[in-house]
């Protein structure tokens, strides 16, 4: 089955389906702990927990932005033993910050050849307001079959950025929130602004506030200026939110999204010698 988004009701008739692996990347920026506290406390039935410092993410280091990918075949280890196998198992990512850090593993799903991958629409709060299960048990790890084919194309460094951020049929996407993109504002990064030529698509569009993503026609409505780009490459601070776009452009029926996987805090890095 090929989902990229699933509800609340089909995810609760299939929390015991042996094809499905639910995985929890609930986090907080500021306060990484957070998410894995919160799973410990309960999560969805069945659900697995992926941490985006520790899972979904490498070490930092001078280049490569705040959240370097991850090795890939430490990735998939993590998912084999989660019972998942490639290319069979649909998994369901989900979260409580308006896909945030769903998207990220989402779009490495995908980064790692495994397209049986799923957003929860609507994310961990909304699950419970609906009073559907949650527990505190940590379910036992399984034995699944991951080989990733990395799919090399769904992503691109500074250097491609460069020679091809001008050019007339790519469009670079700046996902973070207005202020920061006009440089108003800047708690994270050392240095504020945007790289020059990127357009500002604020990641929160995507979502309504409670967390459920808008419709296809109104993401495709999102893009229509960008209907004719070749590619759209999309950064956001450190390659984690921009996932949440690239979410949207697939919604929109838009396959021709990249990922800037070391964004802003990445092309910043060459710039700031303090």
């Amino acid at each position: 089955m090929t989902m990229t988004v699933v509800s609340h009701q089909w995810l609760l008739e299939h929390l015991e389906d042996p094809e499905v692996v639910i995985v929890d990347c609930r986090f907080s920026l500021a306060d990484p702990q957070q998410g894995k506290q919160l799973y410990q406390i309960n999560h969805i039935k069945t659900a697995y927990y992926l941490d985006l410092n520790e899972d979904l993410s490498s070490p930092v280091e001078k280049h490569g932005g705040r959240h370097p990918l991850p090795n890939p075949k430490k990735l998939a280890d993590k998912l084999a033993n989660m019972g998942v196998n490639f290319q069979k198992t649909l998994v369901v990512a989900y979260d409580d910050s308006r896909l945030a850090f769903a998207a990220r593993l989402w779009w490495l799903l995908r980064y790692l050849g495994h397209e049986q991958v799923a957003v929860l629409d609507g994310g961990f709060s909304e699950w419970q307001k609906a009073g559907y299960p949650v527990t505190d048990v940590i379910p036992e790890s399984k034995k699944g079959d991951f080989v990733p084919q990395i799919q090399a194309q769904m992503m691109v460094d500074r250097e491609v950025v460069i020679n091809r951020k001008d050019l007339p049929n790519v469009v670079l996407v700046d996902s973070r929130e207005s202020d920061r993109y006009q440089g108003i504002r800047e708690q994270i990064d050392k240095i504020a602004g945007h790289i020059s030529g990127a357009v500002n698509y604020p990641w929160q569009e995507v979502t309504d506030s409670t967390g459920y993503l808008l419709s296809s026609s109104e993401q495709h409505r999102r893009w229509s200026k960008l209907d004719n780009a070749e590619e759209v490459i999309v950064y956001c601070g450190s390659g984690v939110t921009a996932c949440v776009n690239l979410l949207s452009l697939e919604l929109a029926n838009i396959h021709t999204g990249k990922l800037y996987a070391g964004s802003w805090s990445d092309w910043i890095s060459y710039l700031d010698s303090r």
